[in-house]
């Protein structure tokens, strides 16, 4: 396919004049509208105006300006038909062979703090979509470019060979495809203005290909959300060791949220994506030394978050043990040294906290379809919650309640957190009852962390059997939603266990 013709029409003018230069020495007419033309005119390129083939002005304050069979003639034209080349030559229609598009500024414009309903809509751009489908539908004949990353590349084959492979053609309307319908997503999730549309439009671009999924048998990619929020997990830089894995990522995705719950120092070790050490303190070393101490053996080979930045220091202690992987708000040039060292440890830099979103979403796979939820960022407080037993937490007892239940909605449900001092001391994950939560909660504590501790439930207790083992073991404070038609029975059995029971209101449950 000799390229004779080319029109452009480009917004983003990113690589335009050295696109044009290099089509104008392979003696490539070139075809293009409004500030595009101007642009070409001032760097001195020849360039042929729409309107001048088309015989019709620009109208309508630039709505109309390609909607014309001189152009659509031109670029649809299937050329292995000999009628269609003979309407053409009958109509007075020349073919064009390149087409050169991106489009109107519409997610960048309604990414802007303010923007109006009407500013939004004269970005909705109508001929460049109209031009990119028809060139990328007519690609046997047509070649179609949509991003300025791809200039030099064509520029390239058009010099070696003066044409453009049918192969690339076609891997070139798919891109064009892909770049509008990823257009008219934006377009839609804009206008419809809610939540929870009629249908669910989610744009994901591919990051990497991963070596497998969960199990080796699995093959598994990794998307990013095209407009995911900075300082997401997504937009983490990754600084060093191998490559993720499919189960790294849903570990550091997992160690980073419960990170993310605390303005203050905080540590987490995170182990199959429940957590199994978790602290806050004065500084960032303190707590990743609480942290580990939690629950050594379950802490070798896990995913740590730390939502401060890692010195020296801290680099030689987390350098102690195995893990597979740290992610902080940023690591020093001294921890780097420390850390690099190990060639097989991940290092993501997060940047910092990510920015609270009502419109996060959660959403999970099940057979056939698709569950959607909001992310559950929701943070209680102490004004909120209600004592329901004779006895009140002191304040000790307050600050790990509420460290515990910041926790325990990131634990696989049924959820048991035991904290004290600020920092875990048991945790029960995943089970079917919420006494066997708490029996292995227990479990993972030792006595000296145990006696004193305070509980954090994800969910009501059924029955006061949990209560009764907690008072057995020296648990003094429990937090819990409330709800249950057994609630004054496990207050009872509080009192008369002389333990400080906190109603939340609120139930979390992760499954």
């Amino acid at each position: 396919m000799k390229v004779k013709r080319a029109l452009i029409s480009v917004s983003n003018k990113e690589g335009l004049v050295e696109l044009a230069q290099g089509l104008n020495k392979l003696g490539i007419e070139i075809i293009s509208t409004g500030g595009t033309a101007k642009a070409l005119e001032a760097a001195k390129i020849p360039v042929t105006k729409v309107d001048d083939v088309t015989g019709f002005p620009e109208m309508l304050d630039g709505r109309l300006k390609t909607l014309h069979p001189f152009i659509h003639g031109g670029i649809l034209a299937d050329r292995s038909k000999k009628e269609h080349l003979e309407q053409l030559k009958e109509a007075g229609i020349k073919p064009i062979d390149l087409v050169i598009i991106n489009l109107y500024p519409f997610r960048e414009t309604v990414a802007k703090p303010g923007v109006t309903r009407e500013e939004a809509i004269e970005n909705i751009d109508i001929g460049g979509p109209t031009m990119i489908r028809a060139a990328a539908k007519n690609h046997q004949g047509v070649a179609v470019i949509v991003s300025p990353a791809r200039y030099k590349q064509i520029l390239q084959e058009l010099e070696k060979k003066g044409e453009i492979s049918l192969e690339m053609r076609q891997e070139l309307a798919t891109e064009a495809f892909d770049h509008t319908s990823s257009y008219d997503t934006a377009i839609y999730n804009y206008l419809s203005g809610q939540k929870f549309n009629h249908s669910l439009k989610l744009e994901f671009t591919k990051t990497q290909d991963l070596r497998y999924g969960e199990n080796p048998h699995q093959e598994a990619a990794y998307y990013r959300q095209l407009d995911a929020l900075p300082h997401s997990l997504a937009t983490a830089k990754q600084l060093h060791g191998k490559e993720l894995s499919f189960n790294n990522i849903l570990d550091l995705n997992a160690a980073w949220s419960l990170a993310a719950e605390f303005s203050v120092p905080a540590a987490v070790i995170i182990k199959h994506t429940n957590p199994c050490g978790v602290a806050i303190d004065n500084t960032i070393l303190e707590a990743y030394q609480d942290a580990y101490n939690c629950d050594p053996i379950s802490a070798f080979g896990g995913v740590v978050a730390l939502n401060r930045s890692v010195d020296k220091a801290l680099a030689l202690k987390i350098a102690e043990t195995y893990v597979e992987a740290v992610i902080a708000t940023s690591f020093g040039d001294e921890a780097l040294g420390v850390l690099t060292k190990k060639p097989n440890v991940r290092l993501m830099d997060i940047g910092k906290e990510r920015e609270p979103n009502s419109k996060a979403l959660d959403i999970r796979h099940v057979d056939g379809g698709m569950l959607v939820q909001d992310l559950d960022t929701v943070i209680e407080h102490r004004e909120d919650m209600k004592v329901v037993t004779k006895n009140e937490p002191n304040e000790e007892q307050w600050g790990d309640l509420l460290f515990g239940w910041r926790i325990v909605k990131h634990v696989t449900s049924n959820a048991i957190v035991l904290a004290k001092q600020h920092r875990t001391a048991g945790i029960g994950a995943g089970q079917m009852s919420r006494v066997d939560a708490t029996r292995l909660a227990v479990e993972k504590a030792n006595q000296r962390q145990l006696v004193g501790s305070s509980l954090a439930s994800d969910a009501f207790f059924p029955f006061k059997d949990a209560v009764d083992l907690a008072a057995k073991e020296g648990i003094k404070a429990i937090i819990q939603p409330g709800g249950s038609v057994r609630d004054d029975e496990v207050v009872r059995a509080c009192n008369e266990h002389k333990i400080a029971m906190v109603f939340t209101g609120k139930r979390h449950f992760r499954h």
